[in-house]
């Protein structure tokens, strides 16, 4: 056996295990974690903006030698400079080089803030090429630089001035991230829902990586009450916007919600402004809380009426919420806290919440109906759905596989190697049958255009044979038989024809996919196919090109006299050349889908997809110029 002793036995440094184990303290070292790097810093100006003392913060996005810089400043106190007798370094040098180590862990300094953990300047100086801080105190100005957690400046001061607040200048560490780039729109995203937060609280955002420089600014001044006109955007209103803020048992609530036409329940949630993501015990509160008042509403009220048992979800549909609270010492789950724990902040939202809507439905009986109303004609959706889903069960019991002669499956069992085609039309499906590899690669044709669920109930939907059958060959189920585990292909991939029609097909697809199968674009997991809009020919060369631009590249590169062949649909390509172009993973290209601005997501649908047609015919005018080409 190997040796095993005390000379093996390694202590790293608070900045070394930092750099040693980043995941550990931003998540990962790819973009979430790059851009939770600026997160912290800007976070902890807002925490000086909720205490009382800043009221402006400005972020700077640079660029220098291939690799995003930022800045950010405030009009804040500006962060300590004197020293620490118990160290003898500068409270501000303490702050950038020792984990644990802040003003938050008393609840004195800051009554309640994001960053609980003291280890956000650290991390932010450990993680990176160079840090510059700058604080205006006292009448002066004071900077210190630092390189990967340490010092290579002393703290000096550099002129006088009458303002106050700090700046930190920062460039991440090329040798921790496998990207350089911020996320500009998740940045706004986030930039936004704070200002909806704060309301009087500018935020200036200057994004100067670009030729022409981009300058945006957030500010609300009726907060949470902008935030959710803002989130409903153009979906119709069933009921009036109820906004309360209360203070409970320490804890500070703000909530606002509404019904509006659709399906879909919207909850966004922040604790001490910090968007938590993946929820957590409030949320638990709430949706307890709301199930709870309208079941005990329906008994006291609607006796007479012959109803179906009503369940949590029923309360939920086209319901948005908005929920912030304020609260000393959340328990968040994990540094990136996208989670909140703490068990006792169940009771206290679900108790509130419960009271208060108890009280606004008795004094708003109007209201109160007309949300009565639409909880009880989803319950009645929901139990047609489901005697929809059981006949569709027993057929498939009866008549054998629903999915006989539509799916050509893969013989890989695998999911991790596995990917399935949706493609477009009998004959795209046969050439991509036959130029497909059989071993890890599946194909599912489908027949037309499928339906829009923007515009259906679920009861339509669970009856729709493509959708139906498209689920299945999946493996997850849908809605609360959803298991991502169960999923049979790593990689699902829409391939339609390069024109108006397939891409109608294709936004019909991801609508479906957004609505009921979300965590399959969480998590990476759909891709769209590029075929190539033209084939180019010389003599016995053949060619490629996927834009208007790379076929004019080819045609210069050949000089001239080539044949060009506009492909409008993947029919016209035999096996040989979709496998090529478009399917073989050396050569195609594919294009992942993500969601980078949930709220923007949210509204886009609505407003492509949904009733409204003349929001989409203004959206439409709008836009219009933005298109670069349009197969007609």
């Amino acid at each position: 056996m190997d040796e095993y002793s005390a000379k093996d036995i390694v202590v790293l440094s608070g900045t070394q295990g930092v750099r040693k184990r980043p995941a550990m303290y931003i998540g990962s070292t790819g973009s979430s974690g790059f851009n939770h790097l600026l997160y912290e810093v800007i976070d902890n100006s807002i925490d000086e903006a909720v205490a009382g003392y800043c009221n402006h913060v400005t972020i700077t996005l640079m660029e220098e030698d291939d690799m995003d810089i930022a800045e950010v400043s405030d009009n804040g106190r500006g962060i300590p400079t004197d020293i620490i007798p118990k160290v003898n370094k500068p409270a501000l040098e303490v702050l950038l080089t020792s984990l644990h180590s802040g003003a938050k862990f008393d609840n004195k300094i800051y009554k309640v803030s994001g960053g609980l953990h003291g280890v956000g300047l650290t991390v932010i100086n450990s993680l990176s090429e160079y840090t510059l801080v700058t604080v205006k105190k006292n009448g002066n100005i004071y900077k210190q630089r630092f390189s990967r957690g340490i010092p290579t400046s002393t703290l000096s001061k550099e002129g006088n001035t009458e303002e106050h607040g700090t700046i930190i200048r920062f460039k991440p560490d090329k040798e921790i991230f496998s990207v350089n780039r911020f996320d500009g729109t998740a940045l706004e995203e986030r930039l936004r829902d704070v200002s909806f937060l704060m309301p009087g609280l500018k935020i200036e955002l200057i994004d100067k990586r670009y030729e022409e420089e981009k300058i945006r600014e957030f500010v609300s001044e009726k907060g949470i009450e902008d935030f959710i006109d803002y989130i409903r955007g153009t979906k119709a209103p069933i009921t009036k916007p109820i906004i309360v803020q209360k203070d409970v048992d320490s804890v500070k609530i703000e909530l606002a919600m509404q019904y509006v036409e659709g399906y879909a329940e919207n909850v966004i949630s922040f604790v001490n402004r910090i968007k938590t993501s993946e929820g957590g015990v409030h949320i638990t509160g709430f949706h307890t809380a709301l199930t709870r008042t309208i079941t005990n509403y329906i008994q006291k009220n609607f006796k007479k009426e012959k109803q179906v048992a009503i369940e949590g979800e029923d309360t939920r549909e086209g319901l948005i919420v908005i929920i912030s609270l304020l609260m000393q010492n959340p328990e968040f789950e994990g540094q990136t806290k996208e989670k909140l724990g703490n068990s006792n902040i169940k009771s206290v939202v679900d108790s509130f919440v419960y009271s208060y809507l108890s009280t606004y439905f008795e004094e708003n009986p109007s209201e109160a109906t007309k949300i009565i109303t639409k909880v009880i004609g989803a319950a009645e959706a929901r139990e047609s759905a489901r005697r929809a889903k059981e006949l569709a069960r027993k057929k498939s019991m009866f008549e054998g596989p629903l999915l006989s002669g539509k799916l050509a499956d893969c013989t890989e069992s695998d999911p991790e190697k596995a990917e399935i085609f949706i493609v477009e039309g009998d004959s795209a499906a046969g050439s991509s049958k036959q130029g497909r590899d059989r071993f890890y690669q599946a194909i599912l044709p489908l027949r037309g255009k499928v339906l829009n669920v923007e515009k259906a109930s679920d009861e339509k939907i669970f009856s729709n044979k493509e959708l139906h059958t498209m689920v299945i060959a999946f493996g997850t189920g849908i809605k609360e038989t959803f298991d991502i585990n169960k999923l049979r292909y790593k990689k699902i991939i829409l391939l339609t024809d390069a024109d108006v029609d397939g891409s109608h097909i294709r936004t019909l697809l991801l609508t479906f996919f957004y609505r009921y199968l979300k965590p399959l674009i969480e998590k990476g997991n759909v891709y769209i196919a590029q075929p190539p809009l033209y084939k180019i020919t010389k003599g016995r060369s053949v060619s490629y090109a996927y834009t208007e631009a790379e076929l004019d590249e080819k045609l210069k590169e050949l000089e001239g006299n080539a044949s060009i062949q506009r492909y409008k649909g993947l029919g016209e390509m035999n096996p040989e050349q979709l496998w090529e172009t478009t399917m073989d993973p050396k050569r195609r290209l594919l294009k992942k889908i993500m969601i980078k601005d949930i709220e923007f997501a949210e509204s886009i649908f609505t407003i492509l997809m949904g009733l409204n047609v003349s929001e989409r015919r203004r959206f439409l005018e709008e836009h219009s110029k933005e298109v670069n080409f349009l197969d007609v």
